[in-house]
């Protein structure tokens, strides 16, 4: 037996030649992993037959791999009964490996089993399949992408996308792509074998789940994690039509909400928000967020975009000095001539305060598409913390998402002010000045 017959879904016929870098990225039912796992067995009948009679070396991998469940070999098992392929055929199941023809095998590994020293054990391996890719770390990817360098040796992932940033997605969705890499999107839609059980839990999940869907059936990124805070708020935001193309108004204020990582000149994180109160509107026209960096680049930015006609937002910290420049962000901003209000301590619950407005004032925001999507994947994935085996909440989640939201939450808090008291004060935003 030298090949076999299989029928195949048009939208894979790119990833039939050999190609050093193979990727198929896509939502759930798009037939990735049966694709792969069918050209796995494929490349380890027809191998021995043009390498001599040696058999072609594999191996499956996950960025972390507890037991065998969790791997792709009971798909390969099932593959194989379905062709009725066997020992005869030269493939024989053992409890961690599959013995393929010519006396080749498939492994099955955790990447985060290996280390500088033991990856070498796969040295000469031909084929490595990375399943749900997404989770793949840097440190990882730069292990193994040295490794599997034998001549004609294929190095495949399969995952759908979950954000932008992830490495995977890094190395095969960026501007500079790998040489030769062939890369393949495929969906629902594609899969000529889609059945009729899929088909409902499709329906269903955009019926009960239409924050998820996008990500788990059109292979979208995460937008919206599952627990988010405005996680109603931004489907509906959404679905209203309220993420689209928003012009500025020239004769309008600009306001930049700031989020400080830290104090002082420089900081950890820094995020800002560019906005409009135009009646009972919010626009959003613009997002920034940065890490590591001085002041001076944040100011940049400012400039590059034209924001340089608008008035500063800080939160309470924003004239805290920093301990080596003694130089607050209040007094830098000031320095470069914008105007600039501190907005005073909100005290305990804040977090809390700026969650509860932010609901409140959704239905008023409309955000600039293009220039908003990482910020606004920042707001879908901030959630509260769980205590798992409490079920209780602990609060918002630290991470990389909260300065962006706090950012927004400071936004939503001044606006709500704002219109509260803009009839009856002279002065407004007197409430948010902090004084000494």
């Amino acid at each position: 037996m030298s090949t076999l017959s299989i029928p195949t879904a048009r939208v894979f016929t790119p990833l039939l030649a050999p190609a050093r870098y193979k990727g198929l990225r896509g939502g759930r039912g798009s037939g990735k992993s049966h694709f792969f796992a069918e050209k796995l067995i494929d490349d380890s009948i027809v191998e021995p037959g043009e390498n001599q009679g040696q058999g072609l070396n594999s191996v499956c991998i996950r960025e972390i791999q507890k037991d065998l469940a969790q791997s792709s070999k009971l798909l390969i098992e099932n593959k194989l009964s379905v062709f009725g392929l066997g020992e005869a055929q030269g493939f024989r199941i053992f409890r961690d490996v599959i013995q393929t023809p010519g006396d080749g095998i498939i492994l099955f590994k955790g990447m985060n089993d290996y280390n500088g020293d033991s990856i070498k054990s796969l040295e000469g391996f031909k084929r490595s399949w990375w399943e749900e890719a997404q989770t793949a770390s840097l440190t990882s990817l730069n292990l193994l992408t040295p490794t599997i360098r034998a001549p004609g040796s294929e190095k495949w992932f399969s995952w759908n996308p979950r954000r932008a940033i992830d490495p995977v997605d890094k190395l095969l969705r960026g501007d500079d792509i790998p040489t030769g890499a062939v890369i393949i999107e495929s969906n629902w839609r594609d899969n000529p074998f889609f059945t009729d059980e899929l088909e409902q839990e499709r329906v269903d999940c955009l019926r009960l789940q239409p924050d998820q869907y996008d990500h788990i059936w059109e292979g979208a990124y995460v937008s919206i994690v599952a627990g988010s805070y405005w996680k109603a708020e931004l489907t509906k935001c959404k679905a209203d039509g309220r993420i689209s193309v928003v012009a500025e108004d020239p004769l309008m204020t600009k306001r930049v909400f700031i989020d400080i990582g830290g104090t002082g000149a420089k900081s950890d994180a820094f995020s800002m928000w560019v906005v409009q109160f135009i009646g009972k509107e919010i626009r959003v026209l613009d997002h920034y967020t940065a890490q590591g960096q001085p002041l001076a680049t944040h100011l940049a930015w400012l400039r590059e975009k034209k924001y340089t006609d608008a008035s500063i937002w800080l939160p309470h910290d924003g004239e805290t000095n920093d301990r080596v420049y003694d130089v607050s962000f209040e007094s830098a901003f000031k320095a470069a001539h914008y105007p600039v209000e501190v907005v005073t301590n909100q005290g305990k619950g804040a977090a809390r305060s700026r969650i509860e407005s932010v609901r409140r004032t959704f239905p008023n925001i409309w955000f600039n598409a293009e220039t908003t999507e990482a910020g606004r994947e920042a707001l879908g994935w901030y959630h509260e913390k769980k205590d798992e085996q409490r079920d209780i909440g602990l609060g918002p989640d630290h991470d990389w998402s909260s300065h962006d939201a706090d950012a927004f939450g400071l936004m939503s808090i001044v606006y709500e002010k704002v219109g509260k008291q803009v009839k009856t004060v002279s002065d407004p935003y007197k409430a948010f000045r902090k004084t000494g």
